[in-house]
């Protein structure tokens, strides 16, 4: 029987050997492979910290000690060995999350799958503990590119003040966050790897301080990094012990025995202490190991000899982007790009080929990133920041009171806006039309295709004097959506052949085809559409208003949050030119999202085709009835009322 099939909890790796410990550790690789295989998710990040998890359950009693992950996506192993055995669902409705997750297992804890978090979290915890007079410990893994995160900074810094306040940060160093980590002081950990001793370590940092003639600068370049994580961000035993954090380290953290040792002193220490671990992303699965971008991070389903995709699907919306980017770095040398430790997943890799020296990877730090664009807007340069939507909410603001207060040309792009599905609550971008809304010169674009990304992406850059967004959904971008016409600045999607149209519905973005099909309902009904695309949905264009008033109703249909945003836009705008239409709202509710697929997400919030058109046209119904009620009816009826 495979020893895999025989743990149902941590407690039962405590009677395994070591060479029991050892084999199990090839079964779970081979489970992953395996299983990741078939569903897709983070398969890479899993395969690396294999020995360390095993380790941190063999050394700490989950879940009376709490084990925290940053980010989460290296959390499939803790899955295995807490009882969740079951991956033929992953990240499917109904199956595993592919983060931790409250609602699957007392083990988890942290499940907003968002970097830099784990230390807040732990410091919190610890301090909960000790004002409790709890006997737990708690223990915070992070990843170097994690360690670029200013929020990890300001969490080191209160841990570091409590010197008898029990907490391990375990540092999962695989020198890679997505892509290889590089940056300024990058030497520095790889000196503490390759260095004899301490005092060699300490030689070699001294010559490099004395060779600089302003200590501020190395100071600078510690704690801002170019290029993830640890690497960039200490000298690093020297800087652990002057901020009065114990060290333990470097270890292998793939030699089970001496994971075991370390993190077994880190817990008796009783003292916040930092066990320094380097592994290998992707280790064991050599198509992993053979991917320089990003050692299968997070894959779909592939083949699990070959580790090649099985099927592949049209352009999809990032590498429109991408590709556009290019062409328009080769027209305008002033265009620069910056993302936030995620090149190649926004898409910007092929602009970092064609030019090196004009994009800035400035780490998990989209806060600094925000600031970094406003003063490069400033210093002449229009830069783009390309960025998950969700994660754009960190920067809010730094958009609001760095770049749109002193009316800087930056252009933000925000990829996998909207429903994303499969990666659950915190990766939906359901937020950002909502809280952009009240960013005062801010212009929002919402494209509807791969024609409209691009365009919109010129016209987005062409703005010098103030912040521009361009969003877009995640996967395939599907077939060109043509206008009949122009309104303003709006493309009109669907004329309604009538001069006395019924229903003004607004189609935001992605869902112009599903607004279409809505229209054809409407049509079957007897009931005369006109669909506009505004294009840019911030602000409200000035036609709207008065064609809004040629209309009955009024209905808005976005991906994204009905509370605050496009609809609600709309609505304002046509109360302040005093047009008095009934307005319906179609959204996402305000809710946090399970993971499923995009369609089965749409068709559990009631955003789809035939369940908007079946409740427009009740709306419409009930405006006819009122249209040709008889006059008096109401006072008739209160009369009989009394009699």
């Amino acid at each position: 029987m495979p020893l895999l099939t025989r743990i149902t909890g941590p407690r039962d790796l405590d009677r395994l050997s070591l060479e029991e410990l050892d084999q199990l550790a090839e079964e779970i690789r081979t489970f992953l492979v395996e299983a990741v295989s078939k569903t897709g998710g983070h398969l890479g990040p899993n395969l690396g910290v294999v020995e360390l998890t095993l380790a941190l359950h063999r050394v700490f009693d989950s879940p009376k000690d709490k084990v925290l992950w940053d980010t989460g996506h290296q959390s499939y192993v803790h899955k295995l060995l807490t009882g969740r055995q079951d991956f033929s669902r992953l990240k499917m409705k109904g199956g595993l999350s592919g983060y931790p997750s409250q609602a699957e297992s007392e083990h988890d804890v942290i499940e907003n799958s968002h970097a830099s978090t784990v230390l807040g979290w732990a410091d919190g915890l610890a301090k909960a503990n000790e004002l409790l007079h709890r006997d737990r410990h708690v223990v915070a893994v992070i990843g170097d590119g994690a360690l670029t995160g200013g929020m990890a900074w300001e969490a080191l810094n209160n841990i570091a003040a409590a010197k008898d306040r029990p907490l391990v940060i375990v540092v999962n160093d695989n020198e890679r966050s997505y892509a290889p980590t590089i940056g300024g002081l990058a030497n520095h950990l790889a000196t503490l790897r390759t260095t004899d001793g301490y005092e060699r370590f300490l030689a070699r940092t001294k010559e490099v301080l004395e060779r600089t003639p302003v200590v501020g600068r190395p100071l600078y370049d510690t704690l801002h990094g170019a290029k993830k994580g640890l690497k960039d961000f200490i000298a690093p035993q020297g800087m652990f012990e002057d901020l009065g954090l114990k060290y333990v380290g470097p270890i292998d953290g793939h030699d089970i025995e001496a994971l075991e040792s370390a993190l077994t002193r880190a817990k008796r220490f009783g003292g916040p202490v930092i066990v320094h671990c380097l592994t290998e992303k992707g280790r064991g699965y050599q198509p992993a190991l053979q991917d320089e971008a990003d050692r299968f991070h997070a894959v779909g389903k592939i083949h699990p000899d070959t580790g090649l995709p099985i099927s592949t699907s049209g352009a999809d919306w990032t590498s429109v982007f991408g590709d556009e980017m290019v062409r328009l770095g080769e027209e305008r040398e002033d265009i620069v790009a910056i993302t936030a430790a995620m090149l190649q997943p926004v898409g910007l890799d092929k602009f970092a080929k064609a030019f090196p020296e004009r994009v800035y990877d400035v780490g998990i730090a989209e806060q600094h990133g925000a600031v970094s664009a406003a003063g490069l807007a400033h210093g002449g340069l229009h830069p783009v920041f390309a960025v998950y939507a969700t994660f754009l909410n960190r920067a809010f603001d730094q958009v609001l009171m760095d770049v749109a207060l002193h009316k800087c040309g930056v252009t933000f792009v925000l990829d996998r806006a909207g429903v994303t599905g499969t990666d659950g609550a915190s990766h939906n971008g359901m937020w950002d039309m909502s809280i952009l809304q009240v960013v005062p010169g801010l212009r929002l674009a919402a494209p509807r295709d791969a024609e409209q990304v691009r365009a919109q992406l010129r016209e987005a850059v062409a703005v010098d004097d103030a912040p521009t967004v361009v969003r877009f959904s995640k996967g395939a971008v599907g077939p060109a959506v043509p206008a009949v016409g122009r309104v303003g600045g709006m493309d009109v999607l669907r004329a309604p052949g009538t001069d006395t149209p019924d229903v003004l519905l607004v189609s935001v973005g992605a869902l112009a085809p599903m607004c279409l099909e809505i229209a054809d309902l409407l049509n079957k009904q007897g009931i005369s559409t006109t669909v506009v695309d505004p294009r840019w949905v911030k602000p409200v264009d000035e036609a709207m208003a008065p064609l809004a008033e040629r209309h009955r109703v009024v209905v808005t249909v976005e991906d994204n949050s009905r509370v605050g945003g496009v609809g609600s836009a709309v609505a304002q705008a046509l109360r302040d030119a005093g047009v008095d239409v009934p307005l319906r709202d179609f959204g996402i509710p305000p809710r946090f999202l399970d993971h499923a697929s995009r369609a089965e997400v749409l068709a559990e919030i009631g955003l789809t085709a035939p369940d908007i058109a079946r409740q427009v046209t009740g709306l419409v119904a009930k405006l006819d009835g009122a249209r040709y009620e008889r006059p008096g009816a109401e006072a008739d009826s209160v009369e009989a009322a009394r009699d």
